[in-house]
């Protein structure tokens, strides 16, 4: 029998403040539908502004009262990071968890890629994930202890062809949060990474349009016979955010529907 999602509520995520980068769209929009549901506040930061002007629409509408800033910016500009972590603590008070959503994909035959290509792909994945964390973690010292959710993948932990800048980028983010999550422990700050498998989105659509993903092989390679939602990611990430995961820090947690259990 084939059970359907059913968001569940976790404890000690009302009142808690959230930066959330890459939050206007795809699953880092359905992470900040999750922590509005359960009464965060949030910061979203993304390039795209009209994007942004539609996310917070969308979550005021189905939230009424919620408290929703936004900032436009990229992950790769330091400046940007530092002022969204600032607008996130002085609009709210505190900035308690951190949401690495911004990435890019990249999906070419790694003899054709280029230099620029795979250096986007370690810029904005990886380099920027690692901008975010520790100009987070500077607000999250100073006040005590914080949580910071990498978004990474589940090829972080897998190979595939044609990606050799993407999943070594999300190697590289997998490896960083290990390594966070040690040294940070210390100032109460707790650091895990989300591993999505194939989850239906635009960006998914869009490569399937490509023809640079198989819909129906990655249907038929899937233990569960589909793709994810978004919701079903962002759910991971209230529940490793909560006061119910305080014992969890330094892993990789992946939403795959199986896909890596099947082997090649």
């Amino acid at each position: 029998m084939t059970r359907q999602f059913a968001p569940a509520t976790y404890p000690g995520l009302k009142g808690r403040a959230v930066l959330n980068t890459g939050g206007a769209k795809g699953i880092g929009y359905a992470m900040a539908d999750a922590f509005a549901r359960h009464g965060a506040h949030l910061l979203l930061m993304d390039m795209d502004g009209a994007a942004l002007a539609q996310a917070t629409e969308r979550l005021r509408t189905a939230y009424p009262g919620a408290r929703i800033e936004t900032h436009q910016g990229s992950v790769t500009d330091e400046a940007d990071v530092a002022a969204a972590c600032t607008a996130c603590a002085d609009a709210f008070g505190s900035l308690n968890i951190l949401l690495t959503n911004a990435g890019i994909s990249m999906n070419r035959p790694s003899i054709e890629l280029s230099l620029a290509a795979w250096r986007r792909a370690i810029d904005v994945n990886l380099t920027g994930a690692f901008i975010c964390a520790q100009a987070a973690a500077r607000h999250m010292i100073a006040q005590g202890g914080g949580v910071v959710l990498n978004t990474a993948s589940m090829w972080g932990l897998s190979s595939s062809a044609n990606r050799a800048a993407y999943c070594a980028s999300k190697a590289g983010v997998i490896s960083m949060t290990e390594v966070l999550a040690d040294e940070w422990a210390a100032h109460g700050i707790r650091v895990n990474a989300i591993c999505p498998g194939y989850i239906h989105t635009a960006l998914t659509d869009e490569l399937i349009a490509q023809g640079k993903l198989d819909l129906a092989a990655i249907e038929a390679r899937t233990p569960q016979g589909r793709m994810g939602t978004p919701e079903e990611v962002a759910e991971m990430a209230v529940y490793l955010a909560s006061d119910a995961a305080v014992f969890i820090t330094g892993h990789a947690h992946v939403s795959d529907g199986g896909f890596r259990a099947r082997g090649f």
